[in-house]
């Protein structure tokens, strides 16, 4: 099956190069396989362009990546216009090597560009074509990519980024990953010179593969997906009717890569990465996970595997330690602190109970800032 080689030639040896990066990993197949856009919210350095990269050229999919500035023209991401052609009466615009000719796309700091690359790149995200006056150009377009390090203040960037169904937000590694992450990262860059893409999924594979999507059955999981939208909702994020139907194709996406032509319960887990804003994070995954606790998992995904319980009394033990040790120490220790708080709001985002989870949210929310001070 060409799920199963996806797993096994891709995401299985791409999780082994990129250490502490699986939801990633997932997240791209994901996206990829339901012919969706994901959206990465994180600082840079944090391999979020080299996993997408590494991704297509596994798949030996047509790659394009752009940097963008306020200062990018929609030539750097589309093409120039055919000066010889032009000589003629008609407008065309040269397009190799260029964004319409890609299956793949990462675009870093989306939300520097400007309204007429912004305007363009809605065509392209919802209609898979690029217009250029009369010209207009189908595209091959599997996902489009992007990263930036701030979410959009201004209203005007709404409409793009709601085009991007999947959200998740990426942080640099823990010190104790770093040992993993270097040798990873070395191997990485031994092999980087060589590598031509080692597996024999297709990116045409991959579009039979989003088709199956469209076959899966969902109703089983209709009664259970429509409640936990509207809870969705009540935590407010803004989830409009036309995003709520093209999130059955990542719900139909997991079964498809689970092997499966039924959705379950299980596969809800991708509701997690619906945000609109980062606080909205830890609540809306304590939620998905409540609705995750209650669904059998033989057959899930690993995304939507339920974490160990999480106790709240040993995390706010660990809280209070902290909140003693501050002040102490050398500037090393102060930032293994402030690495241990951000792990331990991980772990809270799982706490059902709401009222404790905002509590100790809130505390560990405190300290980090007494640390940054």
């Amino acid at each position: 099956m060409i799920a199963d080689r996806l797993r096994d030639e891709v995401i299985s040896p791409l999780k082994q190069q990129f250490v502490g990066r699986e939801e990633v990993i997932d997240l791209i197949a994901l996206a990829a396989t339901a012919g969706e856009h994901l959206f990465l919210f994180g600082p840079p350095g944090t391999a979020k362009s080299a996993v997408i990269r590494a991704f297509a050229s596994d798949l030996q999919g047509r790659y394009f990546e752009y940097l963008l500035t306020r200062f990018s023209e929609p030539n750097e991401l589309f093409g120039p216009i055919d000066l010889a052609r032009l000589k003629e009466g008609v407008v065309a615009t040269v397009t190799t090597n260029m964004l319409p000719e890609a299956e793949f796309v990462f675009l870093d700091e989306l939300f520097n560009a400007n309204s007429a690359i912004l305007n363009n790149l809605l065509t392209v995200l919802n209609e898979r074509i690029y217009r250029r006056g009369a010209e207009v150009l189908p595209l091959p377009l599997l996902s489009l990519f992007s990263a930036s390090n701030r979410l959009p203040e201004d209203e005007a960037l709404n409409a793009l980024f709601d085009r991007f169904l999947l959200r998740c937000k990426v942080d640099s590694l823990p010190r104790d990953a770093m040992p993993r992450l270097l040798a990873a990262g070395w191997e990485l860059e031994r092999r980087s010179a060589n590598h031509t893409g080692g597996s024999s999924v297709t990116a045409d594979e991959l579009r039979s593969l989003r088709r199956r999507t469209l076959d899966v059955e969902l109703s089983g999981i209709t009664e259970l997906y429509t409640a936990t939208i509207f809870r969705i909702r009540d935590l407010g994020i803004l989830l409009s009717d036309r995003r709520a139907v093209k999130l059955l194709k990542l719900v139909a996406a997991s079964a498809v890569l689970c092997g499966r032509d039924r959705a379950e319960g299980s596969d809800l887990w991708v509701l997690r990465y619906v945000w609109d804003r980062e606080e909205q994070i830890a609540p809306l995954s304590a939620m998905i996970l409540e609705v995750l606790r209650q669904q059998p998992m033989e057959s899930a995904h690993s995304l939507a595997i339920v974490p160990e319980k999480v106790d709240p009394e040993a995390i706010a033990k660990q809280l209070d330690t902290i909140e003693k040790e501050i002040g102490k120490g050398t500037l090393a220790e102060l930032a293994r602190k402030r690495e241990q708080l951000i792990r331990l709001g991980d772990q809270v985002a799982w706490i059902a109970d709401e009222r404790t989870r905002h509590h100790l949210l809130d505390r560990a929310s405190k300290l980090l800032d007494r640390i940054g001070d």
